[in-house]
């Protein structure tokens, strides 16, 4: 692993939290973050809803399969769209504009000592109403994800999921067959 990219490689999703709360200028850290993602055109059709409320973050795990981490989080973080605002009005933009911000997010937590993890509300029409219903979400703004943000119970080492049996040079038939070939691309 290139050490020069070491705040990639350490990012882990964390699902346990050490016992205490997350600061008002930490979770403004993480949001400037976010928000400093490239969006097509510049639309930045993002909106986040921070919630920390034990009873709403329950509320929202309770719906959300595989999110029951989310229920003890300190902070849990819905990142959302608005489709008026996306470029062309179009869900694909609006999707990937929102996953950069939540890359973004997810990057900065890790560098400000935060553990964080991403679970998906987008593209399952019962997750996007659940969490519609308990945010009280206008129907132009779709909810994309939701972040879990704590301080980490532990902290997993770096690592990288590099695998040369995924790269391709120059088109698709021109397989990399080797690492070496890999590395020529």
């Amino acid at each position: 692993m290139n050490s020069r990219l070491q705040i990639l490689f350490s990012r882990r999703s964390v699902r346990k939290y050490a016992e205490g709360p997350v600061s008002d200028e930490l979770v403004r850290d993480m949001l400037e973050a976010a928000m400093a993602a490239p969006s097509a055109v510049c639309k930045d059709p993002w909106r986040f809803v921070v919630i920390k409320d034990r009873a709403l973050l329950t509320e929202i795990a309770a719906g959300l399969p595989n999110g029951g981490f989310l229920r003890d989080a300190p902070v849990g973080i819905i990142v959302c769209g608005d489709i008026e605002a996306a470029h062309d009005r179009q869900l694909s933009y609006l999707l990937q504009d929102c996953s950069a911000a939540i890359e973004n997010l997810l990057l900065a937590a890790d560098a400000l000592g935060l553990g964080a993890c991403w679970l998906g509300i987008h593209p399952r029409a019962e997750r996007i109403e659940h969490v519609r219903k308990i945010i009280r979400l206008p129907e132009n703004i779709i909810p994309v994800s939701a972040i879990a943000v704590g301080r980490p119970d532990h902290k997993p080492e770096p690592r990288t999921r590099y695998d040369s049996k995924k790269v391709y040079c120059n088109g698709w038939e021109r397989k990399a067959s080797t690492q070496r070939a890999a590395n020529r691309c």
